[in-house]
């Protein structure tokens, strides 16, 4: 077996596009579009970042609400957001995030604002928001 050692590739008939060909070499697939742009871990009952990938910092806006500040930003609205948390080791995980707040779901470029939301498990079935102490999030996209 060969290495290849490189520290960049470079697309052959474009400086940007690399296309990578599938196991069975019946597909093939951008490889700048199968990449994460952005990603963050992020612990909402200390308000620490864990980890996180393209992101400058994060805001506690409230009770279960955190914007990611992007560093390099998406080139447009029309990315992929998705992500789940959960509240602490003793309580269900949450079931989904959105981005937010209620009445304003609209993506950003240059942040995303998510909710983590959980149904209260009270006889009205209720859906509340509340601190996570896993809050992950991931986007996909083009970057500007």
């Amino acid at each position: 077996m060969s290495t290849i050692l490189v520290d960049n590739l470079t697309g052959k008939t474009s400086a940007g596009s690399i296309t990578v060909t599938s196991e069975g070499g019946a597909a093939t697939q951008s490889l700048q579009q199968g990449l994460c742009k952005v990603w963050g871990h992020f612990n909402g009952i200390t308000n620490t970042t864990l980890d996180s990938l393209n992101i400058s910092s994060i805001t506690d806006n409230g009770v279960g609400e955190y914007t990611y500040n992007i560093n390099n930003s998406h080139n447009n609205a029309y990315y992929s957001l998705s992500g789940s948390g959960q509240r602490n080791s003793a309580q269900p995980a949450f079931t989904h995030l959105h981005f937010g707040p209620a009445g304003n779901n609209s993506l950003l470029t240059g942040s995303v604002r998510c909710v983590f939301p959980y149904n209260s498990g009270t006889a009205s079935g209720d859906i509340r928001d509340a601190d996570a102490v896993y809050a992950l999030m991931t986007t996909h996209g083009d970057l500007a």
